[in-house]
C-alpha cells in the first residue's frame, strides 16, 4: 500500500480547485455570449453594448487561463475525474454557443453595414451629380454637405 504525502495530496487540491475555477470561468464567459446572441438576433444589438466590457473582460481571463493549461498541464493532473468532466461539458457547451454567437455577430454587422450604405445612397442621390468647374475655370456652387461611408463594422 503506498501512502500518498501532504505534497502530493496538496497538490491535487490545487488541480481540483484549477479546475473548478476554469469550469466556473467557462460558464460565466458562455452565459454572456448566450445573451450576446439573444440581443444579436432579436436585432438589438444596443442591449450588447452595456456588457461588452464584461465580456472582453471574460474573454481575456479565459484566454489566459486556457494558455496556462495548454503550458502546465501538470497543474491540472492531479484534478478529480468529476470535475475535469465538468470542464469538458462547459468546454463543449461554450464552443457550441461561441460558433452561434459568431453567426449572430456576423448577421448584426450585414444589416448594419446594409443599412449604412443605403443612407449613403440616398443621400448621394438626393444630393445629386458632383458639381464642375464652370467656363470661368471656378467651380460652380454645390451642396458643401459630406456623408463619409466606411466598409468595416
Amino acid at each position: 500500500m503506498t501512502t500518498r504525502s501532504a505534497a502530493d495530496a496538496a497538490a491535487d487540491l490545487n488541480a481540483t480547485g484549477h479546475l473548478r475555477q476554469l469550469t466556473t470561468l467557462t460558464e460565466r464567459l458562455t452565459g454572456r455570449l448566450i445573451e450576446e446572441s439573444r440581443a444579436f438576433e432579436a436585432r438589438r444589438p444596443q442591449d450588447v453594448a452595456g456588457g461588452m466590457a464584461e465580456t472582453r473582460e471574460l474573454a481575456n481571463l479565459y484566454r489566459r487561463e486556457s494558455a496556462q493549461v495548454k503550458a502546465h498541464p501538470e497543474l491540472f493532473a492531479g484534478g478529480g475525474l468529476g470535475e475535469r468532466k465538468a470542464l469538458i461539458r462547459a468546454t463543449e457547451a461554450f464552443e457550441a454557443v461561441l460558433a452561434r454567437h459568431v453567426l449572430a455577430v456576423e448577421a448584426a454587422r450585414v444589416i448594419s453595414e446594409g443599412l449604412v450604405k443605403a443612407i449613403a445612397e440616398e443621400v448621394a442621390s438626393v444630393r445629386g451629380s458632383p458639381s464642375a468647374y464652370g467656363s470661368s475655370g471656378q467651380a460652380s456652387a454645390s451642396d458643401a454637405r459630406a456623408v463619409a461611408m466606411n466598409r468595416t463594422a
